[in-house]
């Protein structure tokens, strides 16, 4: 093998040319229009398998009962917060979950609430209530769900402070849980 051809490829080259051998006879814009037809033909395929994952009869994701759950388990962290009970806001997490937040990633939830207490929780007591709007739940399989929304923190005579965030769910024995959470 000389020098001038790359490893793995079958092709010749000649001078400002080359022919692909199996190919050599094809018109270059021809050869694109494969491309491109096979690209199309691929995320075609792409959709259609995430389509039919988004039903819930195909993954056993059961929208409207799982989608309630997942909406409850984050209903019940608020309220945990809100009466300034840590650990309940915190069970919404799963033990070895990861919280992407202002100071970077934080591994597990004892990592997260040493965040909590260093941030919001620095007197031992959230100064602000915590509420949720604008979610959107997703399966994104059948025991996984993508949630995102807007945290909103108002009171104690206090700026309100408003993020976006984006959680991932998974369908545990002792119901949904996060194992990630990235809030900004």
């Amino acid at each position: 093998m000389g020098s001038d051809r790359s490893v793995g490829h079958e092709s010749e080259t000649r001078p400002r040319r080359m022919i692909r051998r199996g190919v050599a006879a094809m018109p270059q814009h021809a050869s694109l229009s494969i491309v491109r037809l096979v690209t199309v033909l691929s995320l075609a395929g792409f959709v259609t398998a995430c389509s039919s994952q988004m039903r819930s009869g195909v993954t056993g994701f059961q929208y409207a009962s799982d989608a309630a759950a997942i909406k409850a388990m984050l209903d019940t962290s608020s309220a945990g917060w809100n009466r300034a009970e840590l650990p309940v806001y915190l069970s919404a997490y799963v033990d070895s979950a990861t919280a992407m937040g202002s100071t970077g990633l934080v591994r597990g939830v004892k990592g997260i609430e040493g965040q909590m207490r260093a941030g919001f929780w620095r007197t031992g007591r959230p100064a602000q209530t915590l509420s949720y709007d604008h979610l959107e739940i997703r399966p994104i399989g059948p025991n996984q769900a993508i949630v995102t929304g807007q945290y909103i923190l108002t009171g104690a005579g206090l700026p309100n402070r408003t993020g976006w965030f984006t959680t991932i769910w998974v369908r545990t024995p002792a119901g949904w849980r996060m194992v990630h959470d990235h809030s900004s």
